[in-house]
């Protein structure tokens, strides 16, 4: 049987040898090759194609290692992740169409029919094509088509709401209702895509951006969206408990603020088979992800990174180019900008920058760029007049052109309720009257300082807490570096970060800046249990972020949380990524029911 249906398969590779072709263009978005042997591999043979970072090495037999992937997918999805971001925007999209025509009379059939209507008059094609009108742009930067009848979804990527497409379809979810698509062609394009904004030669084709054929203003009213959204779909709050929502903060630098890149590549099968000294062995591609395809595909220079980053992109890819052997299996590349102030004389200032060092002088200093490769080194970070050395493993903020401006946020809001933009000087000196004097600062998932060092001039004591060691050896020595006064950091057990704190609760601001899964339900409860006065909850996922704190207003005990504000921050300037602060104020104590 098996036989059978990859026979038929093959047959079609054959006479639908066109879809590899690049897909024309009615306007100037590019669109990525697509792969039809790949796809159908996978669904004939349940090949799994290379994923990104370092090739592993799977031991065992039989399917254990696929059960494996399913269970940490299935997992993902639980907390916030892409996929199930995208079925809530697509059950969202069908109700309301369904209401909508329900209240003009209208009738639907089932998801099962919309999906045949498409596929009729292309039986004979492993991959249909249809024409779409893009209805909305998901949370995920993605557009999404209503079918014909309104009981279907079209996933589209590259699309933007209004716009007539071309669409290929790969995968239908038919359980929920949605199939996901590849665009071959906008035909009729939307007046708020400008396509003389893009800025890479890779857009359309790599899975790193969404958003360029946006005007800047219009991204940030879309991320102002996909929080709304997230609060809405995943925090469980009624509309009025949860506040109206601050606009985003733009970046300053909307290209060339990445001060990191992690290229990766799988070595082909046929570079291990050679012997040594046999013919050069093919060069694979080193890059990024293709969007809609599990393959990496080759990414010259990114416009995302800072200019030395890209310097060293380039030279890393021909660096790897000329040591293939030392990567049997492939790996993954860790770019990283790494700045240093020195002192501003003639002689420095003489100096010119190179593909090595990049140097930029100020009234007071000379500022060298520098590159770093090693996964052992140590790169240097400046926010405001404060200095930061990372290692590899510990995170730290990949635009460093926003951070002045969200760590001034954050301070402003340590304290007190930002006044309202047209607050009287009474109504202001009155809302910071309105909590306690918070006296000490408790940072949790503090990494390698960030917030307890810059803070720590706001408040008489302050204490970083993590669970990793090395995170915490990094916190010290930044500390030590800017001359901190009254600030301390400890490694602390995930399961009881809160036991020894020093703090009254009702005198400390607790920041906490989780991983993207978010707080896990023990630290939300230990969290409850000791109950600090007030609580800053940054989050690089707004959705899960949204779920932890419908936790804390919810409470538990008697302690429970209000939200005072939320804002959002673009630290990743044409992608669908927004980061988020929510502030909130503990709630005056009731008894549990």
């Amino acid at each position: 049987m098996f036989l059978r249906a990859l026979n038929v398969w093959i047959a079609s590779f054959s006479k639908f040898r066109a879809l590899r072709t690049p897909a024309t263009q009615l306007i100037t978005l590019s669109v990525h090759k697509y792969s039809t042997v790949q796809r159908a591999i996978k669904i004939v043979g349940g090949f799994d194609m290379p994923g990104q970072g370092k090739a592993q090495q799977h031991k065992g037999k039989g399917r254990e290692p696929q059960r494996k992937k399913q269970k940490a997918k299935e997992k993902s999805k639980a907390e916030g992740g892409a996929d199930e971001v995208v079925e809530l925007d697509v059950k969202n999209l069908l109700e309301n169409n369904r209401r909508k025509s329900e209240e003009n009379g209208e009738k639907h059939t089932d998801a099962e029919t919309s999906v045949s209507v498409v596929h009729e008059g292309k039986k004979d094609s492993p991959f249909p094509e249809t024409e779409v009108t893009v209805s909305e742009l998901s949370s995920t930067g993605e557009g999404l088509a209503l079918s014909p009848n309104g009981d279907h979804v079209y996933v589209v990527p590259f699309a933007l709401p209004g716009e007539t497409a071309r669409v290929r379809i790969y995968k239908t979810i038919k359980p929920k209702s949605y199939s996901l698509t590849d665009l071959v062609e906008v035909l009729k394009p939307s007046k708020q895509r400008d396509d003389s904004l893009i800025k890479c030669q890779y857009f359309g084709k790599c899975s790193g951006c969404q958003l360029q054929m946006i005007p800047y203003q219009d991204q940030l009213q879309h991320k102002k969206r996909i929080i709304e959204k997230a609060y809405a779909n995943f925090s469980g709050l009624l509309p009025e408990l949860i506040p109206a929502i601050g606009d985003t903060m733009g970046s300053p630098m909307q290209y060339g603020y990445r001060t990191k890149l992690t290229p990766h590549f799988t070595q082909p099968a046929r570079n291990r088979r050679q012997e040594h000294g046999s013919d050069a062995p093919e060069i694979p591609p080193i890059g990024f992800m293709m969007k809609g395809r599990r393959k990496v595909m080759d990414i010259e220079d990114c416009p995302l990174g800072t200019d030395i980053v890209r310097s060293g992109l380039k030279n890393e890819r021909k660096r790897v180019a000329e040591n293939l052997h030392q990567y049997p299996y492939g790996g993954t590349l860790l770019v990283r900008e790494s700045t240093k102030r020195v002192e501003r004389n003639k002689e420095n200032e003489a100096l010119p920058s190179t593909d090595k060092v990049i140097r930029t002088t100020f009234p007071e200093y000379v500022e060298e760029k520098t590159y770093i490769t090693d996964q052992n080194g140590i790169s240097v970070e400046y926010v405001e007049d404060y200095q930061f050395h990372n290692i590899a493993g510990t995170f730290f903020q990949n635009n460093n052109s926003i951070l002045p401006s969200f760590t001034g946020y954050v301070r402003d809001n340590a304290l007190h309720p930002e006044p309202k933009p047209d607050a009287t000087p009474a109504e202001s000196a009155a809302a910071a009257k309105s909590n306690p004097k918070l006296k000490y600062l408790l940072d949790a998932y503090c990494g390698s300082g960030l917030f307890t060092i810059v803070l720590s001039g706001t408040f008489r004591s302050s204490l970083g807490i993590d669970v990793a060691a090395s995170s915490i050896k990094c916190a010290r020595e930044n500390a030590k570096l800017s001359n901190v006064p009254n600030t301390g950091f400890a490694a602390a057990d995930a399961a009881a970060l809160f036991k020894d704190v020093p703090y009254p609760a009702d005198q400390t601001l607790l920041v906490i800046d989780p991983p993207r899964k978010g707080c896990d339900t023990n630290f939300l409860n230990q969290l409850l249990a000791y109950g600090p006065t007030r609580v800053l909850y940054v989050s690089c996922n707004v959705h899960t972020q949204a779920r932890d704190v419908g936790v804390l207003v919810e409470g538990k005990n008697g302690v429970r949380y209000d939200i005072e504000s939320i804002r959002g921050f673009d630290f990743f300037p044409q992608t669908s990524h927004v980061e988020s602060v929510a502030v909130l104020t503990k709630a005056i104590e009731t008894k549990e029911e």
